[in-house]
């Protein structure tokens, strides 16, 4: 493990990941589910890639599966082959709890909160909103027997689909029940229909009466979803623009909430925008204030200014090397943010404990210690 050490106490990483056992669905579904179970498999090329409900996915393929884990590699020099498998690929800490505890205290690091890999990526491709669930009821089983090995320091957090909102709500009252500590959802739905869609409201009205947060986590989108495919030139390459505008998924997920006053339904709802970073919420708030003022703002049965509701029951995940959150901080408030790893994903920097000492150096001791633990260990009630 490379040298690193955080110099202060009570930390949290609110959105770390495991590499999923390639056996999950096999082994966590329902009988009737596991002819349809995901498997991953080798092409008449021997490479990886991972079978959804019979099928090969469209873009976990062709070796793909073993570069999940591969924060700080570099890219250019790895070639896919036979032999970088998924399991190979995984570095220490992402399919073994044990491990994952060793690696927190070696960064001295109080807590995980753990979100899937493979679980971020099949959605899009499953058309049957009852398989959907079943698969993420599987892994909401699977996580928490994870974090049960973690001597409670892993966090469990279920994985649930908007495509029935009914089951879903059922699902998170099940998972919570078991052992998770809040859900996530996708930046986008099967049905097209928004997150903040009344549709949804089952879920919403589940969250807030379990106490339990609901966070907006990036998925693979479908074609249809995804804003980096207007552009022609662009269209249909995993590229470093699409990695940047990947956050507007996110975004327009949680602007619907306001859009459908959800947060007016839903009071007590928490809600946690995870892996977009910190710093647009300031502007952000800007903007959706300004029009709620115009006339614009006739348009939406709001009853207060947005920044009013995001003060009361939203937070935001950012990134350790964000240079310019402490200004956005001080202007939004020291109890609205977490930062998070995002280990052991390949698009996030291996250097974030280095990053992260460099971010809080400047902060008052309170809003250090909000940023680093206490607010996360608050809204997830870790405590």
């Amino acid at each position: 493990m490379e040298s690193k050490n955080l110099p202060y106490s009570g930390a949290v990483d609110a959105d770390g990941h495991v590499l999923e056992s390639a056996d999950l669905w096999e082994q966590y579904l329902e009988d009737k589910y596991k002819p349809r179970a995901m498997r991953i498999k080798r092409d008449e090329n021997n490479l990886e890639y991972l079978e959804i409900d019979g099928k090969p996915s469209r873009r976990l393929r062709r070796g793909s599966l073993g570069f999940l884990g591969a924060m700080g590699q570099d890219f250019k020099a790895s070639e896919r082959s036979p032999e970088r498998t998924y399991v190979v690929g995984a570095p220490f800490g992402s399919m073994d709890a044990r491990e994952r505890v060793s690696y927190l205290a070696h960064e001295n690091l109080d807590m995980c909160i753990l979100y899937p890999t493979l679980g971020l990526f099949w959605e899009w491709e499953c058309e049957d909103p009852e398989l959907t669930t079943a698969y993420c009821r599987a892994y909401n089983r699977y996580i928490v027997d994870f974090c049960s090995e973690g001597e409670g320091k892993l966090v469990p957090i279920a994985h649930l689909s908007l495509f029935d909102p009914e089951a879903a709500a059922e699902e998170l009252e099940r998972a919570v029940k078991s052992g998770a500590k809040g859900a996530f959802v996708g930046t986008f739905t099967m049905t097209a229909k928004s997150h903040g869609h009344p549709d949804h409201d089952v879920l919403w009205a589940k969250a807030q009466e379990l106490g339990v947060p609901i966070g907006i986590h990036p998925t693979l989108e479908p074609p249809w979803a995804v804003a980096s495919q207007r552009f022609k030139d662009i269209k249909g390459k995993n590229t470093w623009f699409h990695n940047v505008i990947a956050r507007q998924g996110m975004q327009q997920a949680f602007y619907s909430l306001f859009e459908f006053a959800v947060f007016d339904k839903f009071p007590e709802l928490k809600i946690v925008v995870l892996e977009a970073g910190g710093g647009w919420i300031a502007s952000a708030l800007d903007r959706m204030d300004g029009a709620y003022e115009s006339v614009l703002g006739r348009s939406m049965p709001l009853k207060e200014k947005p920044s009013f509701y995001f003060k009361r029951q939203c937070w935001i995940s950012a990134d350790p090397d964000e240079t310019a959150l402490p200004l956005i901080i001080d202007l939004v408030g020291d109890d609205k943010f977490f930062w998070a790893s995002d280990y052991p994903h390949p698009d996030h920097s291996p250097e974030y404990i280095s990053d992260l000492v460099a971010l809080v150096e400047p902060l008052s001791e309170r809003a250090r210690k909000n940023l680093l633990g206490d607010t996360v260990k608050k809204v997830y009630n870790l405590d």
